[in-house]
């Protein structure tokens, strides 16, 4: 589940801060204009289309943040796969608060919801085949950890979070360091025993040079499928122990295909880039009639 204790829970709510700061600034003038300051209200929030959920405790804690007084309860569950027109939660309490922190609060779980349910699709492609689906570094800027976290809750995993916790070596570092094997040595030298190295390939050349330097894990990169069959048949009868990492340009459609060629893991970015947010709404005293997409 998401950690929203320590370190993590401490960024997320200094981040919450900073984006209702970002929306409200001197104040919400539409809803302090029209709703009595003593007003009380239930609002439920639900889905308007199938999707995989992902952000209940994050909009959970923008509510909080709004407004400590509110009580927000969720009638569903991160990970879990709605039908239109499911409430997966409610919220009770001030109607202002309720107002002013409505907008971030689906905006997070919309995105969120997107992530985990295109990621989800990703994974139910590769169904009974033994390869790991993981994200990249292509997140939105300030939004790692919720997408990361998304990503998870649509049954993927995560590749590293950011430059600090392993060391992957694309191309070009390579054209820097003087070649792949100077670029590894290099690494080697400075890391950690505990660390691994990846190195970034495009050819059956630089498949062999990695593994002559000694990579941990090779990256196939935008290789086709029959070039990517043969450097898994070269890496596996010379090094067995090294891991296969295919990556660039993996779409739905093609992924399959990828995974038959005998990698361990399929990268792609487009989970956290390119995505469309699930349709989320929230409404005051009940649904709307007629508040699911046809």
């Amino acid at each position: 589940m998401f950690e929203l204790e320590g370190y993590h829970g401490e960024a997320i709510r200094s981040m919450i801060r900073g984006w209702l700061a970002e929306d409200i600034v001197y104040g919400d003038i539409t809803t302090e204009s029209t709703i009595p300051e003593d007003s009380l209200q239930k609002a439920v929030i639900h889905v308007k289309e199938d999707g995989v959920l992902a952000g209940l405790p994050v909009a959970r804690l923008v509510f909080h943040v709004v407004d400590p007084t509110l009580e927000f309860r969720a009638l569903a569950e991160d990970g879990q796969r709605v039908a239109r027109g499911t409430v997966i939660a409610e919220v009770e309490g001030r109607t202002r608060s309720i107002l002013t922190g409505e907008r971030l609060a689906l905006n997070l779980l919309q995105r969120m919801s997107g992530i985990a349910t295109k990621t989800r699709r990703y994974v139910d492609a590769l169904e009974g085949l033994p390869v790991r689906l993981v994200d990249t570094r292509k997140t939105t800027p300030g939004h790692r950890l919720l997408e990361k976290y998304a990503v998870r809750m649509g049954g993927g995993a995560n590749h590293r979070f950011g430059l600090y916790d392993a060391v992957m070596i694309k191309d070009n570092h390579i054209k820097g360091a003087g070649g792949i094997r100077a670029a590894v040595e290099a690494a080697r030298a400075r890391i950690p025993h505990t660390m691994t190295i990846e190195v970034e390939t495009e050819t059956i050349e630089q498949v062999a040079e990695a593994l002559d330097a000694g990579a941990d894990i090779i990256m196939l990169d935008n290789m086709p499928p029959a070039g990517m069959a043969e450097a898994v048949r070269y890496i596996r009868e010379r090094a067995p122990h090294v891991k296969i990492e295919a990556s660039g340009g993996v779409r739905l459609e093609t992924i399959r295909e990828i995974a038959a060629t005998g990698v361990d893991i399929i990268s792609v970015g487009g989970l956290t880039y390119s995505f469309e947010s699930l349709d989320i709404s929230l409404d005051l005293g009940g649904k709307k009639p007629g508040g699911t997409r046809a």
